[in-house]
């Protein structure tokens, strides 16, 4: 499982655009995880699916609240990663309203989830592979801080828990 101080998985997530932009076609855009998280500090959090109630409730909403207050922190991208497709995934970013101040990250294969070990198997319940729930700080590359939930848990994936460590000097 990673761990502090170890760096995120390079692998490639899926992006949907909306509007077509610098290199960026309208669809889903490839994102290499190790180009697009160099130089930079990413507040990442994965959930275990789109449009999950908890998750559209309170973790979505909460890192859109907490934008400026992250950016003001040092945070330069915050990323939401989901074991779904692109297509889900901006739609998803048009239903919670994320704009462009949270990255919707499509792990479709869970190839993220699976290389960081943070996987969940709902495959008895119809739902495969997905994501546990976590957040983590992430700078060049590198976790500073990881917070993983538990099973039932909401508690420490969301934008409070990891500002609150930006905070302290994480």
């Amino acid at each position: 499982m990673i761990q502090i101080g170890d760096r995120i998985p390079a692998t490639t997530l899926m992006e949907y655009m909306e509007v077509e932009g610098d290199g960026c076609s309208i669809g889903p855009n490839p994102v290499d995880t190790a180009k697009a998280s160099a130089g930079k500090t990413i507040a990442i959090f994965a959930l275990p699916g789109a449009f999950t109630p908890t998750c559209s409730a309170k973790h979505v909403p909460g890192y859109v609240a907490q934008f400026d207050t992250l950016k003001a922190a040092g945070v330069d991208e915050i990323w939401c990663l989901s074991v779904n497709d692109a297509f889900v995934m901006g739609a998803w970013a048009r239903d919670q309203k994320t704009g462009d101040k949270v990255r919707m990250l499509a792990d479709g294969s869970a190839e993220f989830a699976k290389a960081t070990g943070l996987t969940l198997d709902l495959t008895a319940r119809g739902m495969g592979l997905r994501s546990n729930r976590y957040s983590m700080l992430v700078k060049d590359g590198v976790v500073k801080a990881l917070n993983i939930e538990g099973p039932g848990q909401f508690e420490v994936s969301d934008a409070d828990t990891l500002l609150a460590q930006i905070k302290a000097g994480v």
